[in-house]
């Protein structure tokens, strides 16, 4: 039959689309499904049972009917956290507006296909790298803060924190407690996970659960809190049951610990050890260096024997000797050399006053010059020519004569004015004194 369509005009009321609803999923046939059991309900005096089961790998469930009898007859495999395989079909309810599973099939999963399960899940982890040992931190040698997951007032707990601060009596916990098993057990773990992720001063976190069968242990090899823990910032030790056990988490966490014991004893270091090793590193590092400061001083005590340093003066005052004996020499070949250069001076002087003017005039020499007309009787600073001649003279030259002690004026007369036939003649032109060397230097 062919429905009419819907508009804005002509819309369906809810019944109708209820009713289609509800005839589409009935042409659905019966599914086996596989989960957890999350909630059962089973109120005596009603014939249905109400059961939740959800997937184990997401945050998603379905709603489940079925007989009350069917509940009873499963017995203990038909309980909460359980993981059980149903048959049904699914119907949707008009009234409610609900879907659920009508199921007429309740199977308990085996210890065999549990382990398959566990298996596959194991490979699928190890091929995305979340077992991969490179990725993995070691958590810090002294925490400043424990983040410990575990059961409220469990012997886990107790085995953790008993342990730790044994070894070291300050160890600070921030303990979230959980359900351990269960359906409860994922969501809470991977709540609680995140809280302490997120706080700072957390600085490695544990996941502490004493022993059980593979069942009890289920959701430790969960996927979602596998990759919840692969997620975290924050170190992680996995304490899970007891030596033989090795759920899925184990492998994932950063360090895994055989037992909440042995957890306790690896989170934090001890004392009593590190007082000892402390003690004993002092006294390594006093008798090292001990040893290098008498190292030292012997090396100084040799060094102060040498001679330059017993007696350090002993080499400025050979250098100061040898510095004055220079010294003396240098003067005493100054001083040599200056009177070599005094008498070579008094023998050039002497040769120069021998070879001088002045000593030919002081043996009764003259030199006798000519002076020009019109030039004055003295030293103008002309030089006057100096005869050398008697042609060099006619009568009236004046002429004037320098000898030893100064310079005489002269004038040339005739023959017959000198009363001499030999030629002209010299007459001095009056009886002035002679004058001084220094006047007559003209």
């Amino acid at each position: 039959m062919t429905s009419s369509p819907t508009s804005e005009d002509t819309p369906w009321p809810v019944r109708t689309v209820a009713r289609k609803i509800a005839e589409w999923v009935d042409r659905l046939g019966a599914v086996w499904v596989e989960g957890q059991l999350a909630q059962v309900t089973a109120r005596p005096g009603t014939g249905t049972a109400f059961i939740v089961l959800r997937d184990p790998a997401a945050d998603v469930s379905l709603q489940l009917t079925a007989p009350i009898g069917l509940v009873r007859e499963g017995g203990p495999a038909v309980a909460e956290g359980n993981r059980v395989i149903v048959h049904g079909k699914p119907s949707f309810f008009l009234g409610r507006g609900t879907l659920s599973l009508r199921v007429d099939q309740i199977r308990a999963v085996g210890l065999g296909e549990l382990l398959a399960r566990i298996e596959r899940l194991r490979k699928l982890l190890a091929a995305e790298g979340l077992f991969d040992r490179s990725r993995k931190r070691p958590p810090p040698f002294l925490p400043g803060c424990i983040g410990l997951i575990t059961g409220r007032a469990s012997a886990a707990e107790r085995d953790v924190v008993s342990n730790a601060t044994a070894r070291w009596p300050s160890a600070r916990f921030r303990i979230e407690h959980t359900a351990t098993q269960g359906a409860l057990a994922v969501p809470q773990i991977v709540d609680a996970l995140g809280v302490l992720d997120r706080d700072p001063a957390v600085d490695v976190i544990v996941l502490a659960r004493g022993g059980g069968s593979v069942e009890d242990l289920l959701p430790f090899s969960d996927e979602t809190l596998c990759r919840a823990v692969f997620a975290c910032r924050t170190p992680v030790v996995s304490a899970i049951g007891h030596e033989p056990d090795t759920p899925l988490v184990d492998h994932v966490a950063d360090v895994r610990c055989s037992t909440p014991t042995e957890a306790g004893r690896r989170l934090v270091p001890d004392l009593a050890e590190e007082t000892a090793r402390i003690a004993g590193l002092r006294d390594r590092a006093r008798r090292a260096l001990s040893g290098w400061v008498d190292r030292e001083q012997r090396l100084l005590t040799a060094l102060r024997a040498r001679p330059v340093l017993a007696d350090p003066l002993r080499g400025l005052e050979a250098r100061h000797d040898e510095v004055e004996r220079l010294r003396t020499a240098s003067r005493a070949g100054l001083e040599r050399g200056l009177d070599r250069r005094a008498t070579e001076v008094e023998h050039l002087r002497a040769r120069l006053t021998t070879l001088g003017p002045a000593a030919t005039l002081a043996r009764g020499y003259a030199v006798v010059q000519r002076v020009p007309a019109g030039g004055a009787d003295g030293g103008s600073g002309v030089a006057w020519p100096v005869l050398r001649s008697v042609a060099d003279v006619r009568p009236g030259d004046r002429l004037r004569i320098r000898v030893a002690d100064g310079a005489v004026p002269a004038a040339v007369v005739a023959e017959d004015d000198a009363g001499s036939t030999a030629g002209p003649a010299t007459t001095l032109a009056g009886t002035t004194a002679p004058r001084t060397r220094k006047a007559s230097g003209s």
